[in-house]
Protein backbone atom coordinates (compact mmCIF):
# COMPACT_ATOMS: atom_id res chain seq x y z
CA UNK A 1 0.00 0.00 0.00
CA UNK A 2 1.41 3.33 -1.27
CA UNK A 3 0.10 6.41 -0.26
CA UNK A 4 -1.92 8.50 -3.24
CA UNK A 5 -1.42 11.80 -0.53
CA UNK A 6 1.83 12.82 1.57
CA UNK A 7 2.55 15.14 4.37
CA UNK A 8 1.72 18.41 3.41
CA UNK A 9 -0.18 17.78 0.40
CA UNK A 10 -3.11 20.29 -0.12
CA UNK A 11 -6.57 18.06 -0.34
CA UNK A 12 -10.08 18.49 -0.25
CA UNK A 13 -12.88 16.39 0.86
CA UNK A 14 -15.44 15.20 -1.62
CA UNK A 15 -17.76 13.18 1.07
CA UNK A 16 -19.00 14.89 4.17
CA UNK A 17 -17.07 13.05 7.44
CA UNK A 18 -19.81 12.24 10.58
CA UNK A 19 -18.64 11.61 13.83
CA UNK A 20 -18.63 7.76 14.19
CA UNK A 21 -18.42 7.68 17.82
CA UNK A 22 -14.27 8.54 17.57
CA UNK A 23 -14.62 12.13 18.09
CA UNK A 24 -14.73 13.04 21.43
CA UNK A 25 -17.49 15.45 22.62
CA UNK A 26 -19.62 15.37 19.80
CA UNK A 27 -22.88 13.16 19.04
CA UNK A 28 -22.50 10.00 16.51
CA UNK A 29 -24.02 11.11 13.43
CA UNK A 30 -22.53 15.06 14.19
CA UNK A 31 -20.93 16.66 10.63
CA UNK A 32 -17.83 17.28 11.36
CA UNK A 33 -16.09 18.22 8.21
CA UNK A 34 -18.75 19.11 5.29
CA UNK A 35 -17.75 18.22 1.87
CA UNK A 36 -15.91 20.46 -0.22
CA UNK A 37 -13.87 21.72 2.78
CA UNK A 38 -9.86 21.63 2.14
CA UNK A 39 -7.12 20.94 4.70
CA UNK A 40 -3.85 19.67 4.49
CA UNK A 41 -2.56 15.85 5.56
CA UNK A 42 -0.72 15.95 8.67
CA UNK A 43 0.17 12.13 8.78
CA UNK A 44 -0.93 8.63 7.09
CA UNK A 45 -1.66 5.61 8.77
CA UNK A 46 -3.54 2.16 8.34
CA UNK A 47 -6.94 0.81 10.18
CA UNK A 48 -6.81 -3.07 10.29
CA UNK A 49 -3.58 -2.83 8.41
CA UNK A 50 -5.33 -2.79 5.10
CA UNK A 51 -6.80 0.67 4.85
CA UNK A 52 -5.26 3.95 4.75
CA UNK A 53 -6.20 6.83 6.60
CA UNK A 54 -5.19 10.22 6.29
CA UNK A 55 -5.17 12.21 9.22
CA UNK A 56 -6.03 15.72 7.61
CA UNK A 57 -5.87 19.27 9.36
CA UNK A 58 -9.21 21.48 8.16
CA UNK A 59 -7.73 24.39 9.26
CA UNK A 60 -10.70 26.61 8.68
CA UNK A 61 -12.79 24.67 11.06
CA UNK A 62 -10.10 24.05 13.35
CA UNK A 63 -10.13 20.20 13.04
CA UNK A 64 -8.30 17.29 12.14
CA UNK A 65 -10.03 13.98 11.03
CA UNK A 66 -9.07 10.88 9.64
CA UNK A 67 -10.47 10.39 6.06
CA UNK A 68 -9.85 7.34 4.04
CA UNK A 69 -8.44 8.25 0.40
CA UNK A 70 -11.59 7.60 -1.46
CA UNK A 71 -12.87 10.66 0.30
CA UNK A 72 -10.23 13.13 -0.76
CA UNK A 73 -9.13 14.23 -4.00
CA UNK A 74 -6.11 16.93 -4.46
CA UNK A 75 -7.53 20.53 -3.82
CA UNK A 76 -6.02 21.70 -7.67
CA UNK A 77 -8.40 19.56 -9.20
CA UNK A 78 -11.85 20.70 -10.43
CA UNK A 79 -14.40 20.85 -7.73
CA UNK A 80 -17.56 19.26 -8.76
CA UNK A 81 -20.43 20.10 -5.92
CA UNK A 82 -23.52 17.21 -5.62
CA UNK A 83 -26.77 18.80 -4.90
CA UNK A 84 -27.50 15.49 -2.17
CA UNK A 85 -25.67 13.42 0.04
CA UNK A 86 -25.57 9.87 1.97
CA UNK A 87 -29.13 9.64 3.76
CA UNK A 88 -30.55 12.72 2.16
CA UNK A 89 -34.30 12.27 1.25
CA UNK A 90 -35.07 12.88 -1.94
CA UNK A 91 -38.28 12.65 -4.22
CA UNK A 92 -38.44 11.54 -8.16
CA UNK A 93 -39.08 14.81 -10.25
CA UNK A 94 -40.48 12.51 -13.10
CA UNK A 95 -41.59 9.35 -13.80
CA UNK A 96 -38.80 6.72 -14.01
CA UNK A 97 -38.49 3.30 -15.93
CA UNK A 98 -36.26 0.90 -16.50
CA UNK A 99 -37.43 -0.81 -19.80
CA UNK A 100 -41.33 -1.11 -19.49
CA UNK A 101 -40.89 -1.16 -15.36
CA UNK A 102 -41.99 1.68 -13.54
CA UNK A 103 -39.99 2.11 -10.48
CA UNK A 104 -40.73 5.32 -9.24
CA UNK A 105 -43.77 7.82 -10.30
CA UNK A 106 -42.81 11.43 -10.28
CA UNK A 107 -43.13 12.52 -6.14
CA UNK A 108 -42.25 9.21 -4.87
CA UNK A 109 -39.49 9.62 -1.95
CA UNK A 110 -36.55 8.07 -1.95
CA UNK A 111 -33.20 7.86 -0.04
CA UNK A 112 -28.98 7.99 -0.78
CA UNK A 113 -27.54 5.58 -0.28
CA UNK A 114 -24.26 6.47 -2.11
CA UNK A 115 -22.51 8.92 -3.84
CA UNK A 116 -20.74 7.99 -6.85
CA UNK A 117 -18.00 10.22 -8.38
CA UNK A 118 -16.72 8.49 -11.81
CA UNK A 119 -14.38 11.42 -12.43
CA UNK A 120 -14.16 15.04 -11.42
CA UNK A 121 -16.75 16.10 -13.44
CA UNK A 122 -18.94 13.46 -13.09
CA UNK A 123 -20.93 11.46 -10.95
CA UNK A 124 -24.47 9.71 -10.15
CA UNK A 125 -26.62 8.40 -7.23
CA UNK A 126 -27.19 5.16 -5.88
CA UNK A 127 -31.27 5.46 -4.74
CA UNK A 128 -33.38 3.25 -3.02
CA UNK A 129 -37.02 3.90 -3.83
CA UNK A 130 -39.58 1.23 -2.49
CA UNK A 131 -36.81 -1.07 -0.80
CA UNK A 132 -34.71 -1.34 -4.89
CA UNK A 133 -31.63 0.77 -5.36
CA UNK A 134 -31.26 2.25 -8.93
CA UNK A 135 -28.39 4.26 -10.26
CA UNK A 136 -29.58 7.61 -10.96
CA UNK A 137 -28.69 10.94 -12.46
CA UNK A 138 -29.38 14.39 -10.21
CA UNK A 139 -31.46 15.33 -13.14
CA UNK A 140 -34.22 13.14 -12.04
CA UNK A 141 -34.21 13.85 -8.46
CA UNK A 142 -35.56 16.71 -6.24
CA UNK A 143 -34.90 17.84 -2.52
CA UNK A 144 -38.07 16.33 -0.41
CA UNK A 145 -39.51 19.49 0.83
Amino acid sequence: MRPEYEYGSHVRLIRTVRNDGTYPGLEVGQVLIPRGSDGFVHDVGTYLQDQLIYRVNFVTAGRTVGCRGEELIAADREWLSNAFEFRDRVVANRDISVGSELIARCGDEGEVVKVVRESDTSFHYHIRFHQRTFTMPESVLSRKC
